[in-house]
């Protein structure tokens, strides 16, 4: 049964003598934990469509997660109606040392007297025991498609997250069918998989604006090694790792997702040569799209920093699943014919085949 985290309760933990709320904080492992800086540049965004709404964090444990404590420090601006938080299994405040345990913590209330960007254990501490909100067990361990957790996501507005990378499609998979709007942190190369690259071309998901390229630092845990380039340690003495190709995966509109992209380049033969296995053009980069091509071309997977829908028509995705995944229909629209360099649908020239490709065309202005 729910409960709240009163004041005998959290001086219960204090005085257990085992630094329960530092272990809650502190000893996860093997988990990369998105910047603060990096949730407020994207999530600010959608300050008028969060008003009045619930958001659910479902992959964050509030003593760590920075999503969290965005929306915490943001509570009253963003005119939140509700904050909900769950996490997989981890050293709870409620546990004794040495055990894990799954749980919810709920705010409905955070006070002006909060601190702006609630850092520590003891400011999450004195937040969730204020009446209004509260820290409960959960019966199960906290993984998202469990049945208790797929129950909180049916009762909330909005999900913002870092959910498991390996567990991406299968996460996007389960938003799209409850049809929650989104606002969560990927892999670009997620948008090959079968599972999200047709939402991408039916326009019912897309990227977010504040990451169009390069790589970003998520911290990590005291006992993660730091044997690789890109490693450090900030000036808040906390680990981190840079990770490249990283994107905000949302279904909430924005302003700049209207903006054209601007053509300067005019098509050629010899610079824009035609696959031997599609009626498509190849476009190396996706600055060269030909502002005078009606046609069909290929262009890099890096397209979608730049897609307008009102501009481009996402036709499929060639690669190498494209002809076990793709209608019939659509590879005989794109002039689909088999070529015995063909290793499953990526495009063939010269003999040789090229990076995948995502296939479009312009719309008439």
């Amino acid at each position: 049964m729910p409960y709240d985290m009163t004041p005998e309760i959290v001086s219960s933990v204090k005085s257990s003598g085992n630094g329960n709320l530092n272990n809650a904080f502190n000893l996860k492992k093997d988990e990369f934990y998105t910047r603060y800086e990096d949730v407020e540049k994207e999530v600010l965004r959608y300050r008028s469509y969060l008003e009045g709404k619930t958001v659910f964090c479902n992959c964050d444990d509030p003593f760590e997660s920075a999503f969290f404590r965005f929306f915490v420090a943001n509570f009253a601006k963003l005119k939140l109606a509700k904050l909900v938080s769950t996490c997989r299994a981890e050293p709870s405040l409620l546990a004794s040392e040495g055990n894990e345990r799954a749980f919810k913590a709920v705010v409905t209330v955070v006070p002006c007297s909060s601190p702006v960007r609630p850092n520590s254990p003891s400011d999450i501490e004195a937040l969730l025991a204020m009446p209004g909100n509260s820290l409960s067990p959960l019966t199960g361990d906290g993984d998202f498609r469990s049945a208790e957790c797929e129950a909180l996501l049916s009762e909330a507005d909005v999900v913002a997250t870092n959910p498991p990378f390996s567990l991406f499609r299968d996460y996007i998979r389960q938003l799209d069918k409850h049809g929650k709007k989104f606002i969560v942190l990927g892999n670009m190369n997620a948008v090959t998989t079968r599972e999200i690259f047709p939402l991408f071309r039916e326009n019912r998901v897309w990227y977010g604006e504040s990451i169009r390229s390069g790589d970003r630092s998520f911290h990590v845990p005291d006992s993660y090694p730091l044997n690789a380039a890109g490693c450090g340690i900030d000036e808040d003495g906390r680990r981190f790792i840079r990770v490249k190709g990283v994107r905000w995966f949302t279904n909430i509109d924005a302003s700049k997702r209207t903006e054209r992209l601007e053509l300067t380049r005019f098509y050629s033969p010899d610079e824009y040569p035609t696959y031997e296995n599609y009626d498509a053009i190849d476009v190396a980069r996706t600055k060269d799209i030909p502002v005078d091509y009606d046609g069909l071309m290929g262009v890099p997977i890096t397209f979608l920093d730049k897609y307008n829908s009102d501009q481009f028509d996402i036709v499929m995705l060639a690669n190498g699943n494209a002809r076990s995944s793709v209608p019939a229909t659509t590879l005989k629209e794109v002039g689909y014919s088999p070529h015995p360099d063909d290793k499953g649908g990526v495009g063939i020239i010269n003999g040789r085949r090229v990076y995948a490709r995502i296939i479009v065309r312009r719309k008439p202005l």
